[in-house]
C-alpha cells in the first residue's frame, strides 16, 4: 500500500477534522478506545485475526499481535522486515505475512504464534489474501507487478501471475475469480484462479489510484477506493455502477455485509461510511473524524468493530519531506458504535 506523504499540511488537516466533527452523525460511528503500541517503526495494513479476538498490526520489522478487547500486546511475529500485510488459513490455524524488504512471506501458527517456514515471493509483496475457493494464498507484488500464488498444504509458490502494472489489493468472489487493484493503470482485473490467468482488465476512469478493495458477495459488487472517490463496479462485468466522494488519501476499504456499509479509511483524518442501500443504490451517510495518517483498515463484520492505525506527526517538516512520526505515538483506533 502507499507509504503516507507529506500530501496535507498539519493545519489543513486540523481544519478539515474541526469541520466534519459537526457533521452529520447518522451512522452512530465513533472513535470508542485507542489501543497504544510502544514499539518504533512504520506500519501498513491490520487484520482481523480468524477466531480468537485478537488483531495483528503490521508495524516495522514484526507484526504486534493485540488483544481485541483491551489492547493488550499477546504476542508477536518477528523478522518480517519491511511487513504489509496479514493473511489467514481458518482451517489449518495457519498466519501469513508479506515481508516486501525480503521478498517473502512468513507462515505462522496462530494457537502458538510459532513461525513455521518462509517463502520466496515477487518482489516486495505487499498485500496478501486467503482465498477460500482455491485454497491458496495470494501476494501482490509491487516492483515484480505480479501475483505469486502459494499452496499452504506444501508452503510453495505454485504460480506467477504477470499483471502489468502495480497490483495493490486483492479480493475474492469465492467463485473461482480474484480481482486485483492496479494502482498504476487505474483499472481492476479479473483473475481466474482455477487456469492463474488474467480473463478482462476494467477501467475505473475517472477514478485514479485505486489502493483498497472489497467486495459485497451478495450483490457481486467491488469497492475500490480512488483518490479522493470509491468507485462502485460490477463484479461480473466491469461495468460502473456509482461513484462517490470520499476524504482524501485513502488507502483501505473495508465492508460490513450485516450492516450494508463500506468503510473507506482516508489518511487527512476520515472515515467515510457508505451505506449500500440496493445493488445499484449508494449513499455516503457518515465522514467520522479518526486522526491524520489513519488510512488503511480492518472490519470485523461480528462485533461491527472498525480498526484504524496511525499515529503522531512532528508539525514543522520541511516541504518535500515525508512527515516523520513522534517516537511512541503509534496507536489503533477503534471506531464503533
Amino acid at each position: 500500500m502507499k507509504k503516507y506523504s507529506n500530501i496535507f499540511s498539519f493545519l489543513l488537516a486540523c481544519l478539515c477534522l474541526a469541520g466534519t466533527a459537526t457533521a452529520q452523525s447518522a451512522s452512530g460511528f465513533h472513535v470508542k478506545k485507542t489501543f497504544h503500541i510502544a514499539s518504533p517503526g512504520g506500519w501498513d495494513y491490520i487484520s482481523v485475526g480468524p477466531s480468537n479476538s485478537r488483531i495483528y498490526v503490521s508495524h516495522g520489522g514484526q507484526v504486534n499481535i493485540l488483544d481485541q478487547k483491551t489492547g493488550d500486546s499477546v504476542g508477536v511475529i518477528p523478522n518480517t522486515t519491511g511487513v504489509h500485510g496479514i493473511a489467514f488459513d481458518p482451517s489449518n490455524s495457519r498466519g501469513y505475512t508479506s515481508n516486501g524488504r525480503l521478498n517473502s512471506v512468513t507462515v505462522f501458527d496462530v494457537k502458538t504464534n510459532n513461525v513455521l517456514a518462509q517463502i520466496e515471493t515477487g518482489q516486495n509483496p505487499d498485500a496478501i489474501m486467503y482465498d477460500p475457493f482455491s485454497k491458496m494464498v495470494i501476494t501482490c507484488n509491487g516492483r515484480s507487478k505480479d501475483l505469486s500464488v502459494i499452496d499452504p498444504s506444501t508452503n510453495k509458490v505454485v504460480a506467477t501471475i504477470p499483471v502489468g502494472g502495480k497490483p495493490e489489493t486483492a479480493v475474492s468472489d469465492e467463485a473461482g475469480r480474484i480481482f486485483v487493484n492496479i494502482e498504476d493503470k487505474n483499472e481492476i482485473i479479473a483473475v481466474n484462479i482455477k487456469t492463474n490467468t488474467i480473463e478482462n482488465h476494467w477501467s475505473l476512469a475517472p477514478a485514479e489510484g485505486p489502493t483498497g478493495l472489497a467486495i459485497d458477495l451478495k450483490t457481486k459488487r467491488l469497492f475500490a477506493g480512488c483518490d479522493k472517490l470509491l468507485v462502485v463496479m460490477d463484479a461480473t462485468n466491469g461495468n460502473l455502477v456509482d461513484k462517490l466522494a470520499i476524504g482524501d488519501g485513502c488507502d483501505g476499504v473495508g465492508f460490513d455485509a450485516k450492516l450494508g456499509y463500506v468503510f473507506a479509511s482516508c489518511g487527512e483524518g476520515l472515515l467515510t461510511i457508505i451505506q449500500e442501500k440496493s445493488a445499484s443504490q449508494f449513499k455516503v451517510i457518515d465522514n467520522v473524524p479518526t486522526k491524520r495518517s489513519a488510512r488503511t483498515i480492518a472490519v470485523d463484520e461480528n462485533t461491527h468493530e472498525v480498526f484504524l492505525p496511525a499515529a503522531d506527526f512532528e508539525k514543522d517538516t520541511p516541504k518535500g519531506e515525508r512527515p516523520k512520526v513522534i517516537a511512541g505515538t503509534f496507536q489503533i483506533l477503534v471506531v464503533s458504535k
